[in-house]
């Protein structure tokens, strides 16, 4: 009768030491994408939704005859404002996994960028970026939102999306990562934070 008790003890113990263990699998589920050739890009499945990470390189060439940048309109005050208020440019830049411009693309940053301050340099983008490579090949981010650009580091709103992005939201991160002022050559990194919903279809299903 000893042992017995003994031994339900035990196990009991054991239940309850398992617990926690499988909770936390739940919680925290494994990286579905990422790593090796797709190192720029890493998806998390949480719940019914998708948190992806996008790592990687814009390169703003704005002049030669490899320009991916050209202004397209300005105001009557642009030529004597200090912060080129009212110019409106629009670009296709390259978007490479590392910071070299050869590097393996993987998107197209195509969207428009506005100077609307009259006192700092800051613009107001509208960015789309076209995904070229990775799991989600032909799918859209839209970016949006005001870019100080002489700030160390600009947060952006993730504001939608477009295939695999449909209904995202979340965040950008961009940074200075070099500036050739002779060259008129920047290369920007991005940081992008971005939730999905894993199964968009049940959005839908009682309609």
């Amino acid at each position: 009768m000893e042992n017995l008790t003994v031994g339900l003890v035990v196990m009991i113990s054991c239940l309850f030491m398992a617990t926690p263990t499988t909770y936390a699998r739940k919680q925290i589920p494994p990286a579905t994408a990422g790593g090796g050739e797709n190192a720029w890009l890493k998806t998390v499945r949480r719940g019914n939704e998708n948190i992806t990470k996008l790592h990687f390189y814009v390169h703003d060439v704005r002049a030669g005859p490899n320009a991916t940048l050209y202004g397209v309109a300005s105001s009557s005050i642009t030529a004597s404002s200090t912060t080129s208020f009212g110019q409106i440019n629009v670009f296709d830049d390259r978007v490479t996994a590392e910071p070299d411009i050869n590097s393996e693309e993987v998107a197209r940053a195509q969207g428009l960028t506005t100077s609307s301050d009259l006192q700092i340099r800051a613009v107001t983008m509208n960015l789309n970026f076209f995904l070229k490579s990775g799991e989600f090949n032909g799918s859209t981010i839209s970016i949006a939102g005001r870019n100080q650009v002489g700030d160390p580091q600009r947060e952006l709103s993730v504001v939608g999306g477009a295939g695999a992005f449909r209904y995202a939201r979340g965040y950008a991160i961009t940074s200075t990562y070099s500036n050739d002022v002779e060259a008129n050559y920047s290369v920007l990194e991005y940081t992008i934070y971005v939730t999905t919903y894993s199964d968009d279809v049940g959005l839908w299903s009682d309609i």
